[in-house]
């Protein structure tokens, strides 16, 4: 149903439960994994931008589970949904998962969203 799946992912309790939804997927589906990890606009100082240590755990919970995957840290400059939308396409994706918080809809009207 779903042979390939992206995950947006960032060191924080939402993108935790992002990558843990889209590993439970893919162990059911069977699917290939690609996680998309990018600080803001590519700045690997932002703090949305996982350590090396996170990406090795992220790897090694990965292949424990033996799901094929792959994991990214794109420093092109592009936003982060440039840069999953851009790997979606890539990859032949059939899902994204993306992890959101909760906002209010002023709160979405000044900051905006990535989601949307």
């Amino acid at each position: 149903m779903f042979p390939k799946i992206v995950v947006g992912y960032i060191p924080t309790p939402e993108g935790v439960a992002a990558l843990d939804a889209a590993i439970s997927l893919a162990r059911s589906e069977r699917s290939h994994l690609t996680v998309v990890n990018t600080g803001r606009d590519g700045n690997y100082a932002d703090q949305s931008f996982a350590t090396a240590e996170d990406i090795d755990t992220i790897d090694l919970q990965l292949a424990g589970a033996d799901i094929p995957h792959e994991v990214r840290q794109p420093t092109s400059g592009r936003t982060a949904a440039e840069e999953i939308l851009g790997t979606a396409t890539e990859t032949g994706a059939d899902l994204i998962v993306i992890g959101l918080r909760r906002r209010s809809p002023v709160g979405k009207l000044v900051t905006g969203s990535t989601a949307q």
